[in-house]
């Protein structure tokens, strides 16, 4: 018996598709080799120039946000290829804080392995925004300052005469609170005094009169507007949600409610030497205390002082940060507490 194998006839593509597909493999490599050609080509330097830019890394910035600090300095080609970089090399969480002296003939790779070391510039103090008076210390001590002539420098009384940002200030008052952030040039013959008149002469000219006239229209004196802008720069970052939580913190206020903020109480702890706790029972304790605490709570910013100069035009009562960074804001505690329940479990766990 004869069998038979019946064939399968393989069909062609038609040569159009063919060509088609072609086509469309060779422009996905094309592609793919343009865009490496431009991630490589964006790495490079700017130019040959060694001109220093000093550049200051906020505590909390993001990565996007030093990426177009780079960029608008001209030390990088590219914040995107920036950010690229930083992802692919996991460094994103490795960027620290402080001021760097760059130059636009320096490469991304360069730039990054700067900042990631923490290589500072040495011949700059830097004041760094929200930074406690402890803190600043810390920071002129670990500049190259001996600990007495920081200390020395430290003294308020030295000031008071010379600098109309002090005049307000109750005759204890420290420096707290107003001095304000920026990267200082030294030598090595600089007195720690020089610094602090620069650093108090700036907060002088942050205090506009504009700036008076807001917090005197809310019935702050400049000491007390300063403190509560101290205590916003520490809540929350940004100007839209400092503007709230300043309307929130006056509205608090004007009926005599208590501002329950835990930056503030966190600070008494700490000024007391212990760690920070939203429960210690301290001057700066605002869940326990009614009204403003005793000082600023640390620097700060243009930001925070129009904040409480000129508040949100909004009738918030309550507000809570998000564990994904979205301050969420309530007119009602029950509100605020169904917010609580949404949004904050792991931020709202570690301040409790």
């Amino acid at each position: 018996m004869k069998t038979y194998s019946i064939g399968v006839k393989r069909r062609r593509l038609p040569w159009r598709v063919s060509i088609l597909l072609l086509t469309m493999l060779a422009l996905a490599t094309a592609g793919t080799v343009g865009v490496q050609h431009w991630y490589t080509a964006n790495l490079e330097p700017v130019s040959t120039s060694s001109t220093r830019k000093y550049i200051t890394v906020m505590t909390g910035a993001t990565l996007n946000e030093i990426a177009k600090q780079l960029k608008d300095a001209g030390l990088i080609r590219s914040d995107q290829a920036f950010t690229w970089y930083v992802s692919v090399h996991n460094d994103r969480d490795k960027l620290k804080a402080g001021t760097y002296s760059l130059n636009p003939s320096m490469s991304t790779s360069q730039i990054v392995e700067m900042i990631v070391d923490g290589k500072v510039a040495t011949d700059l103090v830097t004041i760094l925004p929200g930074q406690r008076l402890d803190q600043i210390r810390a920071a002129f001590i670990k500049a190259g300052f001996k600990a007495t002539d920081v200390d020395a420098a430290l003294s308020p009384e030295q000031y008071r005469s010379a600098y109309p940002a002090l005049a307000d200030n109750p005759p204890t008052a420290s420096l707290e609170g107003f001095l304000y952030p920026d990267s200082f040039q030294k030598t090595a013959t600089t007195d720690p005094k020089t610094i602090i008149g620069e650093s108090l002469a700036e907060m002088q000219d942050r205090l506009t009169p504009d700036i008076r006239a807001g917090f005197a229209a809310h019935g702050l004196t400049v000491y007390q507007g300063v403190t509560l802008a101290s205590i916003v720069e520490q809540e929350v970052p940004s100007q839209t949600d400092r503007d709230q939580v300043a309307q929130v913190f006056l509205k608090r206020l004007s009926i005599n409610m208590p501002l329950g903020s835990d930056a503030s109480n966190n600070y008494g702890a700490i000024k007391d030497g212990l760690p920070p706790s939203v429960s210690y029972d301290s001057a700066y304790n605002t869940r326990l205390h009614a009204g403003l605490p005793p000082s600023p709570i640390s620097n700060v910013t243009a930001s925070s002082l129009q904040a409480v100069a000129h508040p949100a035009n909004t009738d918030w009562l309550y507000f809570v940060s998000g564990d994904d960074g979205t301050t969420h804001f309530a007119k009602t505690e029950a509100e605020h507490n169904d917010n609580v329940s949404k949004y904050c479990h792991q931020l709202c766990t570690q301040s409790n």
